[in-house]
């Protein structure tokens, strides 16, 4: 089935990803489901590179509340005790991919994104190996 871009066609294609994201995190280990946040969140930083290549506000806004919202979610799941160092460098991280996008944000300017997406980039491809 084909949809327009207008107002029906974003509201199926948000429909299908919500059942899409739905689908991959049921039943996922909890390994996996850190690979999805980090699918999730490196898909979030290309969209609102892009937003903002493309001077698209809203697209920007919402593609870095995403992003956001996913760094929160990764910072908030590390154990400190039992992470030691690691924790407190992945934590450092999320932090600095937070910085970075809202120097974009405020700056206009897509580069803070793309900086913030090569760190993160990193981490999730040691995430994959692991697993």
């Amino acid at each position: 089935m084909f949809y327009n871009q207008g107002y029906a066609g974003a509201t199926a294609a948000r429909r299908y990803a919500a059942v899409h994201s739905g689908s991959r995190t049921e039943g996922a280990t909890p390994h996996a489901l850190v690979r999805i946040l980090f699918d999730e969140l490196l898909l979030a930083l290309d969209a609102a590179a892009l937003a903002e290549r493309q001077a698209d506000r809203m697209q920007v806004s919402d593609k870095q509340a995403r992003a956001m919202s996913i760094l929160f979610a990764l910072e908030s799941s590390l154990d400190h005790d039992k992470g030691g160092d690691v924790a407190l460098g992945l934590a450092q991280i999320y932090r600095e991919a937070r910085r970075l996008l809202l120097v974009g944000a405020k700056e206009r300017v897509a580069e803070p994104v793309d900086k913030a997406r090569a760190m993160i980039a990193e981490i999730a491809d040691a995430w994959n190996q692991i697993g």
